[in-house]
């Protein structure tokens, strides 16, 4: 008797399918997968929501976890070890065991007669299109061991400049976090234990002591609604954002700030010639190239600027003049590009426009900080001198009255 079977498969394009088919047994579900040309994942008789374990995107691990993936399948297959075993080996040497399951499912994949490329791009949190596309053009051209040599470059130095912007914020973070805490903790602790001392007496306050005393009633009393207030605008500004005219909002808002704007337009700048680089070196079309390098960037304004730099080269005009007219790039870009396309030298030009803005990108990210840190410091140093000096003003007040 045929029964209701539910199913997750990999389609030969590398997604995933799902769906109800109707069968006497598993095997028979199974048998009716593969003819279809998909790679049975999971048949049942109960619904199983994935296959794969999801964790949040791109955290730090999973970025760890990817680039040792990808060093250590270069130096296995330049070694010589055949892919599936070197796949193997890389699933028991992984730091974490979740990851390890996502190489043991992309070889079983793998052996099921799929491409490596069709394999990896079975978990997307963990491969990006620019990585899988890669990939399939190694495997098209049977060097697959270079390809990993120059993505493992690619990860790297993505990473470290992505570390270097991080560790660089932290420090400011911080400083903020800590300073903002020192504030509420006298208006809400110190400062009322302190206004007792006024409370029986019919001295007159000063009035900065005044102020002060007034405002920390208010904070302690309605400092709930503005912590309430302040949680429902960051979740709203967050839902906001996830929409594609909020993130594009947001994103040219963080180009015009001063400072912040122009680091973040070349850490963007760094990032996309980084992925050109080892997109062109790699022999993947330029048009299709541009299409994937604009997915991985992070300002969705410089991503979408891309679409007319793609219509250029399709209309043979090169890259260098389209890219000059988005305005979203710094000029020295252009002036690399064209001349690497009258070299024909491109990617080599793509490889001296990452390095530059890379370093480019650490400069200002210093500038920034170094001029943020003393602001921070200056009005953070403002507004407790203030709270502090009020206090003593009161305090002198009562000594003068005592004598």
């Amino acid at each position: 008797m045929a029964e209701s079977y539910h199913f997750q498969a990999v389609a030969p394009d590398g997604k995933v399918r799902s769906g109800v088919l109707h069968g006497e047994t598993e095997k028979a579900v199974a048998r009716e997968l593969s003819k279809q040309g998909l790679v049975p994942v999971y048949v049942g008789l109960q619904p199983k929501k994935s296959f794969r374990l999801k964790l949040p995107t791109f955290t730090r691990g999973k970025r760890r976890d990817v680039l040792f993936f990808t060093q250590e399948l270069s130096t296995l297959l330049n070694a010589g070890v055949p892919l599936d075993r070197a796949l193997s080996i890389t699933s028991e040497l992984t730091e974490h065991a979740s990851f390890g399951l996502v190489v043991e499912d992309a070889l079983r994949i793998l052996k099921g007669g799929r491409t490596l490329a069709d394999s990896l791009a079975a978990h997307p949190d963990y491969f990006s299109k620019l990585y899988v596309n890669i990939i399939r053009a190694g495997e098209a051209s049977g060097a697959l061991g270079p390809v990993f040599l120059r993505l493992s470059e690619f990860e790297r130095t993505r990473d470290d400049l992505r570390g270097y912007i991080i560790s660089s914020m932290i420090y400011p973070g911080l400083l903020m976090l800590v300073g903002l805490t020192s504030i509420l903790i006298l208006l809400n602790f110190v400062v009322p234990r302190f206004a007792q001392m006024f409370q029986d007496s019919r001295m007159k306050i000063p009035l900065p002591t005044q102020i002060l005393i007034e405002t920390s009633a208010f904070v302690k009393a309605y400092g709930w609604i503005g912590l309430l207030a302040a949680a429902a605008a960051a979740v709203g500004f967050s839902s906001f954002v996830r929409t594609s005219a909020g993130r594009l909002w947001w994103d040219s808002f963080r180009l015009r700030v001063p400072l912040l704007g122009d680091a973040l337009r070349k850490a963007e700048t760094s990032r996309f010639a980084r992925a050109m680089e080892t997109l062109v070196t790699n022999s993947v079309p330029l048009v299709q190239s541009l299409g994937i390098a604009g997915a991985i960037l992070n300002n969705r304004r410089i991503a979408a600027s891309l679409d007319s730099v793609a219509q250029g080269v399709k209309r043979g005009e090169g890259i260098a003049g389209p890219l000059r007219r988005t305005g979203e790039f710094p000029p020295l870009a252009s002036h690399l590009l064209s001349v690497g396309e009258e070299t024909g030298r491109l990617d080599q030009m793509f490889a001296r426009m990452a390095d530059i803005y890379e370093a480019d990108t650490r400069a200002a990210i210093r500038r920034f900080t170094s001029l943020f840190e003393p602001m921070i410091i200056l009005v953070l140093g403002v507004f407790i001198g203030a709270l502090i000096l009020s206090m003593l003003l009161a305090i002198t007040s009562i000594n003068e009255v005592a004598v």
